[in-house]
């Protein structure tokens, strides 16, 4: 059984759950409810959805068949730079080891954390040469 692609199927052939911008739905063949590929009509240069079982294919309304959201939250303590180590005005403290590397030199300051725009946090550079480490207690 074959069938051409068609422009308008009178049974819909797309489940698609709405949650967002940039989602791309898993379609069905209307005839025997396989799932639809994405396939290139490179005759036609367009998108169909092709069903593998049936040969079903209708044309896709959107050109986008995959998309990767990929969403990492940003570390604060990789956005201090490690040169404050330099500055002559930021207080230095021996109370508080590196946790690195132990040496016992460091600048600190105190900031607001990214978490809450009411807490106030203190950080450490560790002033080692070569180490640079940063960190937060």
């Amino acid at each position: 059984m074959s069938h051409s692609v068609s422009s308008g199927s009178p049974r819909p052939a797309v489940e698609k759950i709405d949650v967002g911008p940039g989602f791309v739905g898993i379609m069905f063949c209307p005839e025997c409810n396989n799932m639809l590929y994405p396939r290139e009509d490179k005759e036609r240069k367009v998108l169909t959805y092709t069903c593998r079982n049936c040969e079903y294919a209708q044309q896709a309304s959107n050109s986008c068949v995959y998309v990767n959201k990929i969403l990492h939250k940003v570390n604060e303590l990789t956005q201090i730079n490690g040169d404050v180590v330099a500055d002559p005005c930021l207080p230095r403290t021996e109370d508080h080891p590196c946790p690195k590397c132990g040496h016992r030199g460091a600048v600190f300051f105190q900031a607001q954390s990214r978490r809450g725009e009411e807490e106030m946090r203190l950080y450490y550079v560790c002033a080692a040469q070569n180490c640079n480490h940063r960190w937060t207690e």
